[in-house]
């Protein structure tokens, strides 16, 4: 594995290449980054070049100033920049998978930038605009920003939670002691796994004051991922049915006339269910 620094406007994004072959990103949400896709990436190394990295504001990608409420659109710029960096061309696009608010950044990057992401695979983005119940998700988000200014993260993480009440994503100040996809984290820890739950315990602050109420406002368009070049592939976990993000991958297939993948596990399946998680991203990308 190559780890690598990429300076991009108001930040320094760490990043990471692992294998050989086509390029695939894969985009992290929540309060995860890189190293929650270690065990997804080593599965497919063999056959792609791996891409991961941190996202602005979170754990190794910091940022140039004081921190502030975060735009899709610049998390979509970052996504086109590192696929640049690792000489992604229209010549030889990339292939893109993004899980949760990774999801919705990727359905920037496609709109953007077509012309770099020949598959997406959007796997259960948290577009609560697509969802008949906007107006309800509208208050959360405003519950969400109020808790936040009493009572802080904690009070946040409660109410976001609350709100969604799924089985196997971490939301908030639940995902501080829990490894990618929902486990549990054993009682000992070895150093590297430790050292990756308190980035996630850190980026939590983050997540909840500066990522939640904006990206849960995030309307992708629509025109510009149906006319251009990229397949759009929206994804949810086979154990997520019913679930907010679940059901808003059902809603982008709707906006753009196209079936819903279906996947191993939950909204957090990669972690859980990697090999066989990696082997159902294989066969999705690689489809006609």
């Amino acid at each position: 594995m190559e780890t690598k620094t990429l300076s991009v406007p108001g930040a320094s994004l760490h990043y990471e290449v692992r294998g050989a072959g086509p390029v695939l990103l894969l985009i992290c949400g929540g309060v995860y980054d890189a190293a929650a896709f270690a065990p997804l990436a080593q599965e497919l190394a063999d056959r792609y070049t791996v891409v991961t990295y941190d996202r602005r504001g979170n754990s190794r990608s910091r940022l140039d100033g004081a921190p502030g409420p975060q735009a899709i659109e610049e998390h979509g710029d970052d996504a086109y920049r590192v696929l640049a960096a690792v000489g992604v061309s229209g010549a030889a696009p990339a292939y893109v998978f993004g899980n949760s608010s990774g999801a919705i950044i990727g359905l920037e990057l496609a709109a953007r930038h077509p012309e770099l992401v020949r598959v997406l695979v959007a796997h259960e983005p948290p577009l609560f605009e697509l969802l008949p119940e906007r107006e309800h998700w509208r208050d959360v988000m405003r519950e969400v920003e109020a808790a936040y200014r009493d009572g802080g993260s904690a009070a946040a993480g409660q109410v976001l939670g609350a709100a969604l009440g799924m089985s196997g994503a971490p939301s908030g100040d639940e995902g501080e002691d829990r490894v990618p996809g929902g486990a549990e984290a054993p009682p000992e820890l070895d150093p590297q796994t430790a050292a990756m739950l308190a980035r996630f315990a850190a980026n939590n602050e983050f997540f909840l004051e500066f990522e939640v109420p904006p990206f849960a406002r995030y309307v992708p368009d629509g025109h510009a991922l149906k006319s251009g070049s990229t397949r759009v592939v929206p994804a949810a976990g086979a154990a997520s049915e019913g679930e907010p993000p679940a059901r808003a991958a059902h809603a982008v297939g709707a906006l753009l006339g196209v079936p819903v993948a279906t996947f191993p596990g939950d909204h957090g399946g990669f972690g859980l269910e990697t090999a066989l998680f990696a082997r159902r991203l294989d066969d999705v990308l690689r489809a006609a």
